[in-house]
């Protein structure tokens, strides 16, 4: 079972995530528009997948901003942020950010992601949240890149996070 730090307690993941080298798991989401999305729909582009807890947090807000800034240079990259948060607030908060170049993912209606990537935190006060976490993807589905951030109030390694892109291009 994988661990993650909220604040200075270690919090339990429900279970190991998908590691490099694994087959990224296929999952069905949310869009902001309320229509339902598969990952696979996306096959043969480098996909970025952004686990996040909810962008309404200042560190998931930057999070999501900072991908989409990097990955506006990219033309076969799709990045997927992924939530529980509800479509209507997702849409909001691209709206109001000017988010264009990833797609708020929620995870809300199916919770396919959750349990395909075991990424929701087990106990404590964000009991069932998304602990923080990146995952590229190859355009075959290979998982080339992981990071699972040690603490949920820490943004990622954008640097290695946009390496492994470019590495899996």
């Amino acid at each position: 079972m994988a661990t993650v730090k909220l604040g200075e307690n270690t919090v339990n993941l429900i279970g190991e995530l998908p590691a490099v080298g694994d087959n990224a798991p296929d999952f069905t989401y949310v869009k902001p528009d309320l229509s339902d999305a598969k990952f696979s729909d996306s096959q043969g582009k480098v996909r970025i997948i952004m686990a996040l807890p909810s962008l309404d947090t200042g560190t998931c807000a930057a999070e999501t901003r900072a991908f989409n800034e990097k990955l506006a240079s990219y033309d076969n990259v799709e990045g997927i942020v992924m939530s529980k948060d509800l479509p209507f607030a997702a849409k909001r908060f691209c709206e109001l950010e000017g988010i264009t170049n990833v797609t708020a993912g929620s995870d809300f209606r199916h919770g396919e992601f959750s349990k395909a990537y075991n990424i929701e935190m087990a106990e404590a006060v964000m009991k069932g949240f998304f602990a923080r976490a990146v995952w590229v993807v190859d355009g075959e589905g290979t998982i080339k890149y992981l990071e699972l951030v040690e603490s949920v109030g820490q943004e990622p390694d954008y640097d290695s996070a946009l390496e492994a892109i470019n590495n899996a291009g």
